[in-house]
């Protein structure tokens, strides 16, 4: 008995869903190897031979000096001692090593399906700007550290936030598709509704960019009380750079007000969006799901103020921010009519 078109596309779509999931943790770990302070470890970029860590006292020695000749050791960590060190380097080498199996887990599939010819002209077009894009992401990710390796002590968060939303737009791109082979089913929606939907996207998506250029910042350590920073509303030194523009993407105290207030207001759209998915008769188990994860991502963003950006917390809530990114990929992917 011949498997149906959408039976024969599952397999497809349990390996996109993978390779969404590799994603999802990659973007945990570059938190952890923000966070940690992990991410210049690592001086140069070597993506075979840099698989493998320092396996030799003198392999160690050899990278520890090497870090040492960059501003961040010499203006910060002057005292660090190699043990230290090797912790910073686990975390930026795990990385770029889970970045690599990404690599992997999506190619030998894609070359196996190929040949298999389980994939269509279509499919494997979309596929193949997706690999594009993902190696394009590596480069991007050592264009980024390179800003951090003379002149800086951190990256440059404009390269952050690039970072960042290409992560963003493979990992949409990768789950859009995958949603499409799992055959999920469609509601017939208005133009309306789907826009409202379109602008909750764009607008978690701009919180979200904010969210980089806060951490790039270390933004998020400073004015650690809600809902006034430090007793004011719009703090006197968020305006201090000139030229003024300047101020919203490089003063942490004007940029941490962008993100403080664009998260509350990003949920208020997603609940309205919620409200009407609701109303409009959708699967409301995932409708649910993205109306409770709004509401616990406000209250994380709040926490991990409050709480001065701890590890922990702050990395549970950028897994809260693609996980809502997540929920709204599925609730407006249901929205569309069928390709073709």
């Amino acid at each position: 008995m011949s498997r149906s078109p959408i039976q024969s596309q599952h397999p497809i779509a349990l390996w996109l869903f993978l390779c969404c999931a590799m994603i999802f943790i990659m973007a945990l770990l570059g938190a952890v190897t923000r966070l940690t302070e992990s991410g210049l470890s690592i001086t140069d970029w070597a993506p075979v031979t840099g698989i493998l860590p320092p396996l030799s006292k003198t392999a160690w020695a050899k990278a520890f000096a090497a870090y040492r000749q960059i501003p961040q050791y010499q203006l910060l960590h002057r005292d660090m001692v190699l043990s230290e060190f090797k912790n910073i380097y686990f975390w930026e080498w795990l990385h770029r090593l889970w970045g690599r199996l990404i690599g992997a887990v999506f190619v030998l599939p894609l070359i196996w399906f190929a040949w298999r010819r389980k994939i269509s002209k279509a499919l494997g077009l979309k596929l193949l700007v997706l690999f594009a894009l993902g190696a394009l992401q590596g480069f991007i990710g050592w264009y980024m550290v390179m800003s951090g390796l003379s002149l800086r002590t951190s990256v440059s968060p404009y390269r952050l936030a690039l970072h960042l939303g290409f992560a963003l737009l493979i990992y949409t791109l990768l789950l859009w598709t995958a949603l499409d082979l799992s055959g999920t089913k469609r509601l017939p929606a208005s133009w309306c509704l789907r826009r409202h939907g379109w602008a909750s996207l764009a607008l978690l998506t701009i919180t979200m960019i904010w969210g980089a250029f806060t951490a790039g910042l270390h933004a998020g350590e400073a004015f650690n009380t809600w809902p006034l920073m430090e007793g004011e509303f719009l703090p006197s030194a968020a305006l201090t750079i000139l030229p003024h523009w300047h101020n919203v993407f490089e003063n942490l105290a004007f940029v941490q007000f962008i993100h403080r207030w664009l998260g509350p207001t990003t949920a208020l759209v997603i609940l309205s969006w919620v409200w009407r998915l609701w109303n409009a008769g959708t699967d409301r188990r995932w409708v649910l799901a993205l109306g409770a994860t709004a509401f616990a991502q406000v209250a994380l963003g709040i926490t991990t103020l409050l709480m001065h950006a701890e590890i922990t917390i702050a990395v549970t809530h950028q897994a809260g921010a693609i996980m809502l990114l997540s929920l709204m990929v599925v609730n407006l992917q249901r929205l569309m009519p069928h390709a073709g």
